[in-house]
């Protein structure tokens, strides 16, 4: 059961020592989100920001994250959805979606950090570079052209 039903955002540079239940904690610098479990056990639950796990939205007065926040090594095993600051409670998962989300994020991610460190990944297709437009081509010239050596 959700007994927290709205987190009011608040910026932070870094995640305060003392944090306070209704409050989504947001540090752009370390990409990270933070909150107590909206479920009320008081719990601390993170949520990381990149590509393959959480993405956040603010549309100027809300926060929204997605996708859900499900809270599968807590006791509680909350799940819901925050969409523009307001806490939707999400249906509970069996262990078999349990561990089918994670393999699918564990992928996720392994795919993400490959293709972000410049590894391949096993199973992705080789692209072919792209090509630079008219604007590239011109610029790169009028750098060849016109640059002194050395500089």
């Amino acid at each position: 059961m959700i007994r927290i039903k709205q987190l009011q955002h608040r910026f932070v540079d870094i995640m305060p020592d003392k944090t306070e239940p209704g409050v989504l904690y947001v540090s752009m610098e370390y990409a990270t989100a933070a909150h107590w479990c909206c479920c009320g056990c008081g719990e601390e639950v993170v949520t990381p920001f990149s590509p393959a796990q959480w993405q956040m939205s603010f549309n100027g007065d809300a926060v929204s994250l997605h996708p859900s926040v499900g809270n599968w090594n807590l006791r509680c095993r909350s799940h819901y959805v925050v969409r523009e600051g307001r806490v939707i409670e999400a249906p509970q998962w069996t262990k078999d979606e349990i561990e089918a989300g994670r393999k699918r994020d564990k992928e996720t991610r392994a795919k993400y950090l490959a293709n972000s460190t410049g590894v391949a990944a096993a199973s992705a297709p080789v692209q072919k570079p792209i090509e630079p437009n008219w604007i590239g081509r011109l610029t790169a010239w009028f750098k060849s052209t016109f640059e002194k050596p050395g500089k």
